[in-house]
């Protein structure tokens, strides 16, 4: 039994390595076998397919995130004030820093993750994260929801993908975008300073005059 469990972490771990490199679609089978040193039918015993090792992975980050953040909220409400949405969105970047910890390609393979998810034939991932996922992070929503600026629901459907996609996009390319800074500026490039930078910017965005909410014309 501890014989097969090594196995199937030492497959997801060459898995991950090679996820953060080179991507989920560009990643073959048989480049997870060899950094493995296993044969594809241990691959196919542990997971079935490439699929189900890919929903493994998202499984093995998913379900720390969702943890911190139930077990953060339930602290919060335990005071009976309003859940402000700074406070919303920096318990998620907490659980995200916790993400970012598990092992050295943890966070840049969880912000792959969320991009395979918006891919048009990735219906199986997507159908996972909702089921799994989305009813333990409704809470979370709820939250953001109470203390953005008032909008319908399409305006706020799309400023959430704003943020998730300014989440993603910095945290799966922050070392690249190093690269273009000057090199006289000072340097911290340290995920919880990149998350903490982010935060009233994600706060704005979400706060900011709803569509069809108009100026006043006194």
């Amino acid at each position: 039994m501890k014989r097969r469990v090594k196995t199937a972490n030492r497959i997801m771990l060459a898995a991950e390595a090679l996820f953060a490199e080179q991507g989920f679609t560009e990643t073959t089978m048989r480049q997870i076998t060899t950094a493995a040193d296993v044969n594809l039918a241990a691959v196919n015993y542990h997971f079935r397919s490439k699929q189900g090792l890919v929903n493994a992975v998202c499984e093995k980050l998913m379900e720390p995130l969702c943890t911190e953040i139930e077990v953060a909220l339930a602290d919060r409400m335990l005071d009976s004030t309003k859940i402000t949405l700074d406070e919303s969105l920096e318990i998620l970047m907490r659980a995200l820093l916790n993400v970012s910890q598990v092992n050295t390609h943890s966070l840049s393979v969880f912000m792959r993750l969320l991009e395979l998810a918006y891919m048009k034939n990735q219906e199986e991932l997507r159908e996972f994260f909702i089921v799994e996922y989305l009813p333990r992070l409704k809470l979370l929503l709820e939250c953001v929801r109470a203390d953005s600026a008032p909008m319908e629901d399409d305006e706020f459907f799309w400023r959430l993908h704003f943020l998730l996609g300014s989440i993603v996009f910095t945290l799966s390319n922050y070392h690249m975008l190093l690269t273009f800074k000057d090199k006289g500026l000072e340097d911290k490039a340290e995920i919880d300073c990149i998350l903490h930078r982010m935060l009233p910017v994600l706060v704005a965005g979400l706060q900011a005059r709803g569509e069809k909410t108009y100026f006043s014309r006194i």
